[in-house]
């Protein structure tokens, strides 16, 4: 059996459409919309999840290549958006994500996205994907912790030692550290790249030179028309790590996801996620003549 060529690891999720369940529901979770970006950026997805049986995952592309993992509950949640950021909701969790149920065939991907959104990827998974792999992880889904009545609230990333060794980048938003920009520094004092992302205003790329010092690069929006913001940090982190994977070059990279993103919030739900031709074109249309600084 050939390796994946993109593997992504985490919960499909259930993203229902009001607080009353009988609404309906669209397929989220970071692995459905980093499958939808991947299959329109020309490359070949594979997911492992785990969800009950009977989830409808017929909005995911046929081109994705899908390993469920039988669960009693599919991970669902309630999104509320409102002036003061978003309020989220989980009603039920599916069952973790260990590294014995990533099947050997799948361990040598090109590029591997660790994508939990509630706590769901054991340590032990990122241990285990080949050293030639580009392993990206988004953390918020380790930063998470739900109350009594399933709240969403954040956390400091209890795994992150355990599983910062064995990362190559680490995307993760201005919403997951609160704002504080010191949460970053144990990030990245083990992994080389860290990329924050900063809603309207672009992102920002922190690597790690070989003296220790820490080279910053502002990397400017795509002005957007934002119609659904959801699932727009999964976009840009998987666009991200193909870019990256493809060039070497972060920059590049950063600034391709930045404008994979603002296409993708454009539209609901996955239907804006642009095709890799819509974005190289936008890109040259609009050079980056930024530089690093710091």
């Amino acid at each position: 059996m050939a390796a994946p060529d993109i593997l992504l690891i985490g919960h499909v999720a259930r993203d229902l459409l009001s607080t009353d369940p009988n609404d309906g529901y669209r397929l989220g979770g970071t692995v459905s919309f980093a499958a939808v970006t991947s299959v329109r950026l020309g490359r070949r997805p594979t997911i492992v999840t785990a969800a009950a049986p009977g989830l409808d995952v017929s909005e995911l592309p046929r081109e994705v290549e899908l390993h469920v993992l039988p669960s009693e509950a599919t991970t669902t949640f309630v999104n509320t958006y409102t002036e003061a950021g978003r309020i989220q909701h989980c009603s039920m969790r599916a069952r973790p994500i260990t590294a014995a149920d990533i099947d050997p065939s799948l361990r040598r991907p090109r590029a591997a996205l660790l994508g939990p959104i509630a706590d769901e990827i054991t340590p032990d998974v990122a241990h285990v994907l080949a050293e030639e792999t580009l392993v990206v992880a988004t953390p918020q889904g380790w930063m998470r912790r739900f109350d009594e009545s399933g709240r969403v609230h954040g956390k400091p990333w209890e795994s992150a030692p355990e599983i910062l060794p064995h990362v190559d980048a680490v995307v993760l938003s201005l919403e997951d550290i609160n704002a504080d920009l010191r949460r970053l520094d144990p990030i990245v004092a083990q992994v080389p790249l860290v990329v924050v992302t900063e809603y309207r205003d672009g992102s920002t790329l922190y690597r790690r030179r070989d003296d220790g010092s820490i080279s910053v690069t502002r990397i400017p929006p795509r002005p957007a028309r934002e119609i659904d913001p959801t699932g727009a940090g999964d976009v840009f982190a998987t666009a991200f790590m193909i870019r990256f994977q493809e060039t070497g070059d972060p920059v590049e990279a950063a600034r391709f996801a930045n404008v994979t993103a603002s296409f993708g919030v454009e539209a609901v739900g996955v239907a804006g996620i642009p095709s890799r031709d819509v974005v190289l074109a936008y890109m040259q249309e609009n050079p980056f003549r930024g530089g690093a600084h710091g």
